[in-house]
């Protein structure tokens, strides 16, 4: 199964790629970037979820994918 950091980097790598959005763009935190890129049991706080989704153009698919992660 994949963490949230896999799917989320598969969302975000393919709407870097397409110029859909730029990192400044994308409204992700520096310093969870960075987590996500080095501890695979991280997952992003709900808020910034959200806020990513929305930043991100996200379709509900992605964001349901995304919100899947989060533990009640």
């Amino acid at each position: 199964m994949a963490t949230f950091a896999q799917t989320f980097l598969r969302i975000y790598d393919r709407k870097i790629l397409s110029g859909e959005i730029t990192f400044s763009t994308s409204g992700i935190n520096k310093n969870n970037f960075t987590r996500l890129c080095i501890d695979p049991e991280y997952v992003m706080p709900l808020e910034e979820i959200l806020t990513v989704c929305e930043k991100m153009h996200l379709t509900e698919e992605e964001k349901e994918s995304l919100l899947s992660f989060v533990k009640e």
